[in-house]
C-alpha cells in the first residue's frame, strides 16, 4: 500500500546534516526478542550522526517472557521532554500485527505506521485466557497501516534474525535521513559478520516500503 509521508516533517539537508521544524516522535512496540531495542538504537545513531538531538525510552521487563516491548524515539534540534501522549507519534513501527493495534492510540493523525504482517500468540492465549482478534488486518487497514510480510523478506535476504533490520529499512522511508547514514549506524550496530546480510535485509524493507 502506498504511503504518503510528504507530512511527517518539513526538513532541510546539507550533506549529512538535518533540521527539523520540530521535535519528532517514533514509536517502536513488538515483543520480546523481535530485536526493537536494537531497531532503536540504529535509528537513535543515525539521527544522532545527523547533528539533531536524541532521546531514548524504553520499556522492556518482560522482554524475556515475550512480554510488550515499546521504544520511544524523540529527535529534534532540541527535544526537552520524553512524554509520548496518545495521538503524539509521527511513526509507529509495530514488530507483531496485535501490539500494532494496541498502539494506534498513539499515531497522530496523518501519521505512518508499519506493521510487520505476523502475529505470536502469546501464553495468555495458549492456556486458554484470552482469544486472539480475528479481524486484524481489517483493522489494520482501516488505521491505514503499511503491511510489511518482514519475515519473509528475512528470509529472501538470506538472514531470517534480520525482521527487525528489514523494518528499520521500511521505517528510513518516512524520516529524513541520507540511505548511507542508515547504513552506517546498521555497520556499526550489528555483528561484523552479519552486515552485508543486514544491509541487504534494510534495501529490501525500504523497497517494501515503497512498493
Amino acid at each position: 500500500m502506498p504511503h504518503d509521508t510528504s507530512a511527517v516533517a518539513d526538513v532541510t539537508t546539507s550533506g549529512a546534516r538535518v533540521e527539523l521544524d520540530r521535535t519528532m516522535t517514533i514509536l517502536l512496540v513488538g515483543v520480546g526478542g523481535q530485536g526493537t531495542i536494537l531497531a532503536g538504537n540504529i535509528l537513535a545513531m543515525t539521527a544522532a550522526e545527523a547533528g539533531l538531538d536524541v532521546k531514548v525510552s524504553e520499556i522492556h521487563g518482560m522482554s524475556q517472557r515475550g512480554g510488550s516491548v515499546s521504544t520511544v524515539i524523540r529527535v529534534g534540534k532540541k527535544v526537552d521532554s520524553m512524554i509520548a501522549d496518545p495521538g503524539c507519534a509521527d511513526v509507529v513501527v509495530a514488530f507483531e500485527a496485535v501490539e500494532a493495534l494496541r498502539a494506534q492510540q498513539f499515531l497522530r493523525t496523518g501519521g505512518t505506521m508499519f506493521v510487520n504482517d505476523e502475529q505470536i500468540v502469546p501464553v495468555s492465549v495458549h492456556v486458554g485466557n484470552f482469544t486472539m482478534p480475528t479481524d486484524v488486518h481489517e483493522r489494520l487497514d482501516q488505521i491505514g497501516a503499511v503491511l510489511i510480510p518482514a519475515g519473509e523478506i528475512a528470509r529472501a535476504a538470506g538472514s531470517p534474525r534480520s525482521t527487525n533490520v528489514v523494518l528499520v529499512g521500511a521505517l528510513s522511508t518516512a524520516l529524513p535521513f541520507g540511505e548511507q547514514e542508515w547504513k552506517d549506524a546498521i555497520a556499526k550496530r550489528v555483528p561484523a559478520h552479519t552486515v552485508d546480510a543486514n544491509l541487504e535485509a534494510f534495501d529490501r524493507g525500504r523497497a517494501a516500503a515503497r512498493a
